[in-house]
């Protein structure tokens, strides 16, 4: 049994190996914020696959909406398909089409699957990765999960590859492990800026925290729900008050504000 396992990750080892000689003609997606694709060399690589964890259990909201914008962004138009094992949805609320809605996403270029359990999740995810006629796949699971082994991690960028079909995992409540993904991405709710008179766009602390292809980096993006796509929330264009001429600057004040998901 050890024997035929051997022999299957070593040919999964040299299929992702020859894959990888020809990266050259690889698709790139950009992402809308400037730091982010140039880190990422122009944007996520369509047919890969790409994890996203949350930094925390109440951080799922904000991971969720992270990995949507993500999907859509790959997807270019095509539909997508959300694989979610039940605990999840028992732990994090389902997905509701008016919030999807509400992202600037199109909610009926979205089929959901729901698994029964983490093994089944994966099991519908590759097969939906094997339909060209697909933009994206999501795997959405909960905790640590074994069957997300490094074997079942190759099948998938196998399946992404052969097809072009972008592939997100998403992952709350667990800890990063080896894998193949293109892309890793650490992601906690950001806080709005006080003072805003309207609830503003949604906001995220993201941390690309593995890049195959180039370095690693953190930022505070927007998803700017008109536009679909992703741009830098460290600027806002408001009116502040001139600096004192003649005394120092005072440190500003932290007021409250909301956590956008």
């Amino acid at each position: 049994m050890r024997g035929a396992r051997g022999d299957m990750l070593a040919s999964l080892r040299r299929t992702i190996g020859h894959l990888e000689s020809g990266m050259d003609g690889v698709v790139r997606v950009p992402l809308g914020h400037a730091g982010a694709d140039a880190l990422l060399q122009g944007g996520l690589v369509r047919a890969a696959l790409h994890e996203v964890f949350a930094a925390g259990g109440r951080h799922g909201a904000a991971a969720t909406g992270f990995a949507a914008g993500l999907a859509y962004r790959l997807a270019g138009g095509r539909p997508l398909v959300w694989v979610r094992q039940d605990f999840a949805e028992r732990e994090c609320g389902a997905l509701w089409p008016g919030g999807i809605g509400e992202l600037g996403l199109d909610p009926r270029l979205m089929v959901t699957v729901r698994a029964p359990d983490a093994a089944a999740a994966l099991r519908a995810a590759a097969d939906a990765l094997a339909c060209d006629a697909l933009g994206a796949v999501v795997l959405d699971v909960w905790g640590e999960v074994r069957a997300l082994d490094p074997v079942a991690s190759r099948r998938l960028t196998l399946a992404a590859r052969a097809s072009g079909v972008g592939c997100i995992v998403l992952r709350t409540a667990a800890m990063p492990a080896a894998s193949t993904a293109e892309t890793r991405w650490l992601v906690r709710a950001a806080r709005s800026p006080s003072g805003l008179e309207t609830w503003g766009v949604p906001r995220c602390e993201a941390a690309l925290v593995r890049n195959r292809h180039g370095e690693t980096g953190r930022w505070i993006m927007e998803w700017r729900c008109d536009d679909s796509l992703f741009r830098d929330g460290a600027a806002h264009s408001r009116r502040v008050a001139a600096a004192p001429a003649d005394r120092p600057v005072a440190a500003p004040a932290v007021g409250a504000g909301r956590r956008a998901g």
